[in-house]
């Protein structure tokens, strides 16, 4: 398992084209660090590493950091300071989010549910279909 979540090892995808168990660190998402088990990272799986994909790539500004690919990280960043209307806001923090997420191949579709601001902060409900059963509803 890889810390940047921007690489991936393209020799685990098997032959019929199914991906490997999609792995990450446990993430305190109040504390915003990793989750130690006995002084190791913990590691979760399936949707739940998802949504902690979910979460960092949300979080990192795309375009800013060296380290991560173009692809990875959201714009939502630049809708601060705008004139927007509300509507136009809400209207492009959705489709920022949905562009930001659609890059993982883990991911097959992105619902914004809602979008609000409360003074300078963006809160959204997202339902995301992964490619494993049920969906996943992600509060960020």
């Amino acid at each position: 398992m890889s810390l940047f979540p921007f690489i991936s090892n393209t020799d685990e995808v098997k032959v019929d084209n199914t991906f490997p168990m999609y792995k990450e660190v446990a993430w305190d998402f109040k504390r915003n660090i990793p989750i130690l088990e006995n002084g190791d990272f913990k590691i979760v799986e399936g949707n739940e590493a998802i949504k902690i994909w979910i979460y960092k790539a949300l979080q990192t500004p795309r375009y800013q950091y060296e380290i991560y690919s173009w692809d990875y990280g959201s714009e939502l960043l630049s809708l601060i300071g705008k004139a927007y209307t509300k509507g136009l806001t809400q209207s492009e923090a959705s489709r920022y989010i949905k562009e930001a997420l659609l890059i993982n191949p883990y991911i097959l579709d992105v619902n914004v549910i809602s979008t609000s601001f409360d003074g300078d902060v963006l809160s959204a409900n997202v339902r995301v279909k992964t490619i494993y059963d049920g969906e996943v509803i992600v509060n960020v």
